[in-house]
């Protein structure tokens, strides 16, 4: 589109079934942040939205296991993660909550305008059903096996290990997780939403229009939804705690959590409009207005299919311009897991740093995981924040403000002549403006962060070869020229760092006394002749940073192999025996030794390795998904257990000929069953 009138941007909404760690605000909240504060320094209009996703089963659950209402496990993160947003500087419009009435009233009306323009598909289906508990299992009530990759930790909704969406009635050996029995199918009504209807609006829209301006992840991830066939999607469930299904025949029933939470948004926004007696339909119906929702990777599926399919069946509202979703970050090489407790906690991170919120944006957007999964380890934390942080922006702008202050009395000198390399260096101001300008459009916000660090060692740089120390006596009317120059490098830099590091622009801003010339815009750093004038008084210097010591990192690297080991020393829960078979069923399978001759990676496959395994009676192709656990050349020559009488399948377009048995071990890592004994010899039975 061409530059827009105005901005709605979004951020996916958080569970409030605990509080939000680092994962989190680097995957989409400093990112949508950081656009949100770059786009209103340029001053356009923007609307920057959340809230609390308050109705999911995992709210329910948890409130079961604690023995209080949904309503208290909500009310109780919602203050904790909002008041976490606000200390790292998340600036939203509004912040709101899908318990509020204005978002009940709103999903409501959303609901029965596509109810009554026929635009659910309405069915009844056999659904699983716990019969002590007397409730169907929808979503999270129940776990199970999948049927893609054969993790057996699977929800009824989604797989979290290979990331497929799910339904319930999809797992294998399903349980109910309220009491652990067997589920029943029962029959129950329900309405859906017709994606298959909408396959080939979506293949126009996302697969041709959306083709190169995507993230490669998003784009891949819809493109692959859409080849395999769109299903209908069911909007409601049978549950307690939600948005009532405001039809008739509908007792008992709520909306689905994937219907309401995205017109969260939209609630939040009309809150903020009525907070502000403003018009919120610009916002989300002028199709002069940019829409961007900022999500991680697990939730690409529902804000660029469920959401606008949902959007388009309306009929009034506009479509997502883009979503830049981010993948996963890890922590010390491990996935980030809140069940183990393998996480940085926001709230914790300031008991242990205050001050530091900045530190941690710049470290989470410098290691952002844009376009794969990243890891976050702290003496990567210490070596930015003492290195870069403190040794480059840090270090040029107390030599800036320490030095006007000590030949000038803290007031801006004149200019005089200005020599080459200042009118080289004032002109790379305007130049790096534009270069993270560019960035920041294309959601390369690590890219855009570097290049206003590089902005910082030009003026080191600039400082170091100029030597205004040695100046100062020799040469007075150069050393003024100098402090000019390095003086419009630090105010720049106090415009250009609030996107990614507000509470250090703030403090270098008052440094600078800038609010006494007036609000400096983004478009002035590439437009205004200089930023402050001649005879402008600053103030006097304060460390933007300080160092991280050695030991305040050992003491986070103790706390986590602390909760490493408490988790290999917890007892695991065993799974409860299948259902009982007999001998003629197992006589079926055939399993027996074999070994790994060759193993190697399969292109554009994370997890997967394609391997060649001697049987004994053959050397087979079996596709297997330890990738992320070995490398092929650990695994050359292993001595396996290999069902050999698996029906042959192809994965990724590779023939799989087998299965190899896997368990894990206390810490998740995959290990092979399998028999190590020498005289154990390939193609050996096992019985």
């Amino acid at each position: 589109m061409n530059q827009p009138k105005r901005y709605t941007i979004t951020a996916a909404l958080p569970y409030t079934n605990g509080p939000i760690h680092i994962g989190h605000l680097a995957g989409v909240y400093i990112p949508a942040d950081i656009y949100s504060r770059y786009l209103k320094l340029k001053g356009e209009d923007v609307l920057f939205v959340c809230g609390s996703d308050e109705h999911g089963v995992p709210i329910t659950i948890k409130a079961k296991k604690e023995g209080v209402s949904p309503q208290d496990v909500v009310d109780k993160y919602n203050g904790i993660i909002k008041q976490s947003f606000a200390d790292f500087g998340i600036q939203f419009d509004n912040y709101s909550r899908t318990s509020a009435q204005i978002h009940h009233e709103t999903a409501s009306e959303f609901f029965k305008n596509l109810y009554q323009n026929n635009k659910f598909v309405e069915e009844t289906s056999e659904q699983l059903y716990d019969e002590e508990a007397k409730q169907f299992l929808a979503d999270r009530f129940v776990t199970g096996t999948c049927p893609k990759c054969g993790n057996e930790e699977a929800y009824g909704d989604q797989c979290e290990k290979c990331g497929t969406s799910l339904s319930a009635n999809d797992l294998i050996n399903p349980v109910s997780a309220i009491t652990g029995n067997k589920p029943i199918t029962k029959e129950t009504k329900h309405w859906y939403l017709p994606l298959d209807q909408y396959n080939d609006w979506l293949k126009e829209w996302i697969l041709k229009d959306h083709k190169m301006d995507w993230k490669p992840n998003v784009y891949g991830q819809c493109k692959s939804w859409i080849d395999d066939g769109l299903r209908p999607r069911a909007v409601t469930r049978d549950l307690d705690w939600g948005i009532p299904v405001p039809v008739e025949g509908a007792d008992g029933k709520v909306l689905y959590v994937w219907f309401d939470a995205p017109i969260g948004y939209i609630s939040a926004s009309k809150e903020w409009a009525k907070r502000e007696g403003k018009d919120w339909e610009p916002y989300w119906k002028d199709k002069e207005t940019k829409l961007v929702h900022f999500i991680g990777k697990d939730n690409i599926v529902f804000h660029c299919i469920i959401f606008p399919v949902m959007l388009k069946a309306e009929g009034s509202y506009i479509l997502p311009e883009n979503v830049p979703a981010n993948e996963f970050l890890n922590l010390e090489g491990q996935k980030l897991s809140t069940s183990k407790n393998w996480a940085v906690w926001l709230h914790e991170y300031l008991e242990d740093f205050p001050g530091k919120e900045d530190v941690l944006r710049y470290c989470l957007t410098a290691n952002a995981p844009e376009t794969k999964d990243n890891d976050f380890t702290w003496k990567d934390f210490q070596t930015r924040n003492n290195s870069e942080l403190v040794g480059i922006f840090g270090n040029f702008v107390n030599r800036v403000v320490v030095l006007t202050n000590k030949y000038y009395e803290g007031k801006i000198p004149a200019k005089g002549n200005l020599e080459a390399v200042d009118i080289n260096v004032l002109s790379e101001i305007k130049k790096f403006t534009n270069t993270i300008s560019n960035a920041l459009e294309k959601y390369r916000f690590r890219e855009a962060q570097a290049e206003m660090m590089n902005l910082a060692r030009l003026g080191n740089k600039y400082l170091a070869d100029e030597e205004p120390w040695k100046k100062a006596k020799t040469d007075p009317a150069r050393t003024q020229t100098i402090m000019y120059v390095g003086l419009q490098i630090a105010s720049a830099l106090a415009v250009i760092a609030e996107p990614f590091l507000p509470f250090t622009s703030e403090k270098l801003r008052k440094m600078l006394n800038q609010d006494e010339v007036g609000k400096i815009y983004w478009n002035d750093l590439a437009e205004a002749e200089e930023l402050l004038s001649e005879g402008h008084q600053i103030n006097t210097a304060e460390l933007l940073f300080a160092k991280v010591e050695d030991d305040e990192i050992q003491k986070q690297l103790d706390k986590l192999e602390a909760t490493k080991k408490a988790n290999s020393t917890e007892k695991t829960p065993v799974e409860p025996a299948k259902e009982t078979i007999n001998f003629e069923d197992f006589s079926k399978l055939d399993i027996r030794i074999g070994t790994i001759v060759s193993a190697e990676k399969i292109a554009k496959a994370k997890k997967l390795l394609h391997l060649k395994v001697d049987t004994g009676i053959d050397v087979r192709s079996v596709v297997s998904g330890i990738a992320e656990h070995y490398t092929p050349e650990e695994i050359l020559g292993k001595k396996v257990s290999v069902v050999v009488n698996l029906k042959p399948v192809k994965l990724r377009g590779t023939l799989s000929e087998g299965m190899i048995l896997m368990t894990e071990d206390t810490e998740g890592q995959l290990v092979f069953v399998s028999s190590e004994q020498k005289n154990v010899k390939n193609g050996k039975i096992i019985s």
